[in-house]
């Protein structure tokens, strides 16, 4: 199957673009692939999840927060998230910072630091 990019659902939260390029409606069972578009300034919510994800830098700077940590990263870096670690990734460049992300389980789950369930738009908001 190849998917292509500009068929799949462009969904937008504040500062943040995002599309599911390859999961369950894809076939997959235990594997996303997401594309994302943030902002310059924006970030992803501080948040956790049951799994593991890989972020590979395709465009723009930031700074990664994990665990309690700051950590820069640039193009062509590859950010590494644990299962269950607290982190948020923020664009700190004047362009937008553009990535894709691959995580371990579909779908994913995703929670505050505190645990709280958060809705994700392009899951029908489970």
């Amino acid at each position: 199957m190849i998917v292509h990019s500009e068929g799949v659902t462009e969904h937008q939260l504040p500062g943040l673009s995002h599309r599911t390029v390859a999961g369950p409606r894809q076939g997959l069972e235990s594997l996303e692939v997401w594309v994302q578009t943030v902002a310059p300034g924006a970030a992803t919510p501080v948040h956790r999840h049951d799994c593991e994800e890989a972020i590979v830098v395709l465009q723009g700077s930031g700074v990664l927060h994990l665990s309690g940590r700051e950590q820069p990263f640039g193009p062509g870096d590859t950010l590494v998230i644990p299962r269950d670690a607290v982190h948020q990734v923020v664009a700190s460049d004047a362009e937008p910072l553009r990535i894709v992300a691959a995580l371990s389980t579909a779908p994913v789950r995703v929670h505050s630091a505190e645990n709280e369930h958060i809705p994700l738009p392009w899951d029908g908001g489970r």
